[in-house]
C-alpha cells in the first residue's frame, strides 16, 4: 500500500474529479518526496477525502496517474491481474493473431503498450513505475500469452518526460531477426525490433477492409502509405490503377517489396503528399486514402495542425472525381473530432464540392477508450463521398 499522499489544491478545478485518470504538478499543494518516484501514491482532495492510487513521478508534469479508486500495490500480483483482464478483453491467449493487448490507461497499467504479432509481443513502457517493475511485466506477459519472445522498444522519446532512459532489449537477450509475418492475408516484412513504433500500425487493421470494399475497379491513390497497406488491400480487391506514396524512401522501398511478395499490382513513390497534389493538379482520382502522422503533437501545435490538415484534404478533394471517396484520418489525440469535421467543412467549402459522410471510422476495439479520458482515443476519421 501507499505509504505518501498527495492533496489537490483547494482552487484547483482537476479533471481527476471527473474520473480522468491523470494529475499535474501544478494541481497539488505540494509535491511528495523523490524517494516516491516509481512507487504508489494515495490522492486526496481538498478536505482530505481518498479518490484513489496511482504512480508518481516527481520529475514528470504528469506526477500521478491512477491505478485504481481503491487502495492497491503495484505488485505482481496487480501487474498479472491487470494483464489477465487485458488479454480476456481481447478473446483470451490466442498463438496466432495480431493484436494489441495492452493500452495503457485504459487496461489499468498507465504508461504500458503491448501488441502481439503472432508468436512475439512488443511492449513500450513509458512510465517510470513501470520502468521499474519491466522484469515483472515481461515474465507475466510471457507465461500468459506463451511467447517465444518479448521486444522491449524502450526508444520512444516520450520516456525522457519520465526521466528514463531509451533503450531496445530482448527478453532472450537475442536480436530478433527481421521476417515476413502474416497478417490479415497479407505477408509483411517486419522489423519489430527497430522499425517504426511497435514494427506494424495495427490500429487501421478495419479501416483497410472498410476502405477495401469501395476499391473495386477504382483508381486509387494511398498518401502516407507507410508499408502500404490501403494499397496492397485495394489492389487485391480489384482496383483498376493504385498507387502509394510516402516521403520516407525505407517505407516505399518496403511497400515495394510487401506488394511483389503478395503478388499484387501496386505502384510507389517517395515523394512529399503536399507537392504531389500541387504537381499533378490535372490527375484525377476515385479513391484517395489520406493517413497521415500526427500533425499536432502537442495542444500547442493545434493552430497549425488544423491548417495542414485543411490543406491537405482540400487538395485531395480537387483530385476526387465526381462522386469519389475520401478516406481521410488523423491519429493526434489533441484534434478532436469536432475540429476534424470544422477541418473537412472548410476543405469542402473551399474546393466547392458536395461532401457527404458515407461512414465514421474509429480505432479499433483492441485500442479501448475511456470515456474520462480523451486521450486514450487518438484515432479518428470519415470515409466521404466527394460530388
Amino acid at each position: 500500500m501507499a505509504d505518501a499522499s498527495l492533496k489537490l489544491k483547494v482552487n484547483v478545478r482537476s479533471r481527476v474529479l471527473q474520473g480522468h485518470p491523470w494529475v499535474f504538478a501544478n494541481e497539488v499543494e505540494a509535491l511528495a518526496p523523490e524517494a516516491h518516484d516509481g512507487e504508489v501514491v494515495e490522492l486526496r482532495d481538498r478536505t482530505g477525502r481518498f479518490i484513489g492510487s496511482g504512480i508518481y513521478n516527481s520529475k514528470s508534469q504528469i506526477v500521478w496517474r491512477r491505478l485504481s479508486r481503491d487502495r492497491v500495490t503495484l505488485d505482481a500480483a496487480y501487474i498479472r491481474a491487470a494483464l489477465e483482464r487485458a488479454i480476456a478483453r481481447r478473446g483470451g491467449p490466442a498463438a496466432n493473431v495480431n493484436r494489441r493487448l495492452v493500452w495503457s490507461e485504459s487496461d489499468d497499467l498507465p504508461g504500458v503498450v503491448a501488441d502481439q504479432f503472432g508468436d512475439t509481443v512488443v511492449v513500450q513502457i513509458q512510465t517510470l513505475a513501470m520502468d521499474k517493475r519491466a522484469a515483472i511485466l515481461v515474465e507475466a506477459l510471457a507465461e500468459l500469452t506463451g511467447a517465444a519472445e518479448i521486444i522491449l522498444r524502450n526508444d520512444a522519446t516520450i520516456r525522457r518526460l519520465e526521466g528514463l532512459p531509451l533503450e531496445v532489449s530482448t527478453r532472450s537477450g537475442r536480436a530478433w531477426e527481421p521476417r515476413w509475418h502474416a497478417i490479415d492475408g497479407f505477408d509483411y516484412w517486419l522489423d519489430l525490433q527497430n522499425g517504426q513504433k511497435t514494427g506494424f500500425y495495427l490500429d487501421q487493421r478495419e479501416q483497410h477492409a472498410a476502405v477495401a470494399k469501395h476499391a473495386k475497379g477504382k483508381r486509387v491513390l494511398d498518401a502516407f502509405c507507410n508499408q502500404g497497406s490501403f494499397a496492397l488491400h485495394a489492389a487485391r480487391a480489384g482496383a483498376a490503377v493504385v498507387k502509394g506514396l510516402d516521403s520516407a524512401f525505407d517505407a516505399i522501398n518496403q511497400a515495394k517489396a510487401n506488394a511483389a511478395r503478395n503478388g499484387v499490382a501496386a505502384e510507389f513513390e517517395a515523394v512529399n503528399v503536399f507537392d504531389y497534389f500541387g504537381a499533378k493538379r490535372d490527375e484525377t482520382w476515385d479513391l484517395i486514402v489520406l493517413d497521415p502522422p500526427p500533425f499536432a503533437k502537442s495542444k500547442s501545435a493545434l493552430e497549425g495542425a488544423l491548417r495542414g490538415y485543411k490543406e491537405l484534404n482540400l487538395r485531395a478533394m480537387k483530385a476526387l472525381a465526381p462522386g469519389g471517396l475520401l478516406a481521410t484520418y488523423t491519429c493526434s489525440h489533441h484534434m478532436q473530432d469536432a475540429e476534424l469535421r470544422g477541418v473537412l467543412a472548410g476543405a469542402a467549402a473551399d474546393a466547392k464540392r458536395k461532401v457527404q459522410v458515407v461512414e465514421f471510422c474509429h480505432q479499433p476495439a483492441d485500442h479501448p477508450v475511456l470515456v474520462t479520458m480523451p486521450e486514450s482515443e487518438y484515432l479518428r476519421g470519415y470515409i466521404l463521398r466527394v460530388d
